[in-house]
């Protein structure tokens, strides 16, 4: 679940007419300051930003699922269930025993994935592949 200040700031940046990826960005720096916190880590900078731009479509931000060419088939069906589930507005609790597995495994991942130098590193290589 979303910090209340991030959902606040998320809907900020949509009352501004903001775009749709500005308003996930909020999500995303959730993300990397939870992963710098300690609270759980994650395999790379892309694995941090991917449960990012999850939890976005998941509180709402209608952004659209990745184009066909960049991701697998198993990434854009998960984007589009998430982004299902934000607008059906019902909410179904996940499983303890499923969420409490998921962070264990994330408990687990380093830290230093979400470290000034590891995204500089993803931003030359992701200005590469542009």
């Amino acid at each position: 679940m979303p910090d209340k200040e991030t959902l606040q700031r998320a809907r900020k940046d949509k009352a501004e007419g903001k775009s749709a990826s500005t308003q996930a960005g909020e999500f995303v720096r959730e993300e990397m300051d939870h992963i710098r916190e300690g609270k759980h880590g994650a395999r790379s900078p892309e694995q941090a930003i991917a449960i990012g731009l999850s939890k976005a479509r998941r509180a709402g931000v209608n952004l659209p699922p990745p184009k066909n060419g960049s991701t697998s088939e198993a990434t854009r069906k998960r984007a589009k269930k998430d982004l299902d589930k934000a607008h059906s507005g019902t909410k179904t609790k996940p499983s303890r025993k499923r969420s409490q597995a998921t962070l264990s495994a994330l408990k687990r991942e380093p830290h230093s994935s979400a470290s000034r130098s590891a995204l500089s590193k993803h931003a030359k290589r992701a200005g590469k592949r542009k």
